[in-house]
């Protein structure tokens, strides 16, 4: 059995690195408008539920959206406030960040039970305090993966998310993972997570406009299917 996640929402990462320009309304971002109603209409064509881990900025921002995705049967996650990088986090701002996120989602209906730590990497403080505030289990990065008391953990691998394959920025990472810095076709990731078995896939709206990546992610749905693919906080249930 495997899960199928997807990562980040809209223009919250933009804002959190300073990238969204100055004046440009919030709030329409094409993830959200065009990339994520491609995605879930063809999760309910397969008839697959999926993890999305979301920033809690987007709780204000795409308030909507989120019920939506939770109406849909689909498990709605945290992934920090605005993307903030996890691992260079004082505990203080990680706590900030957790009850501000639980409370925002909260009011939505939506009360997130995963965490996956934007960067992939948790801190000496996080799995205490996911546990303090009702989390069931974290997913961070393979490498940053250790078993935790009351904290179910479910690890995502870099060769099996998209991002690497395809973020002009991710060479250092491609450089370690796949022996080279260049940007990757859809079919090496395809054949990566093909090559995989129980493992977690990692997708990106915002890296799913284009038809050959949109391709990939329906052949990976079909498999899941097979699998018998269940949002993460069921499988952690069934644990």
């Amino acid at each position: 059995m495997i899960c199928l996640t997807f990562d980040n929402l809209g223009e919250v990462s933009e804002l959190e690195r300073g990238q969204w320009p100055a004046g440009e309304p919030l709030g329409r971002h094409p993830s959200v408008t065009r990339s994520l109603p491609r995605i879930l209409a063809l999760l309910a064509e397969v008839g697959v539920r999926a993890t999305f881990f979301v920033e809690g900025l987007n709780s204000r921002l795409y308030p909507d959206t989120l019920r939506e995705l939770g109406a849909a049967g689909h498990e709605v996650a945290y992934h920090g406030w605005r993307h903030e990088r996890w691992a260079d986090l004082d505990p203080a701002a990680e706590r900030a960040s957790l009850e501000r996120g639980v409370e925002a989602m909260e009011a939505l209906g939506l009360r997130p039970v995963g965490f996956r730590p934007p960067g992939g990497r948790l801190t000496a403080a996080t799995p205490a305090l996911l546990r303090e505030l009702g989390f069931t289990y974290v997913s961070p990065e393979a490498d940053a993966a250790e078993p935790h008391d009351r904290l179910a953990v479910l690890p995502f691998r870099w060769p099996l998310t998209d991002a690497l394959y395809y973020l002009p920025h991710f060479a250092d990472l491609r450089e370690r993972y796949l022996g080279t810095r260049g940007e990757q076709p859809p079919s090496r990731l395809r054949a990566a997570i093909a090559a995989a078995r129980d493992e977690i896939a990692l997708f990106h709206p915002f890296l799913l406009e284009d038809d050959e990546r949109f391709a990939v992610l329906r052949d990976v749905l079909e498999e899941a299917r097979e699998a018998g693919a269940v949002p993460c906080r069921e499988l952690v249930r069934r644990a």
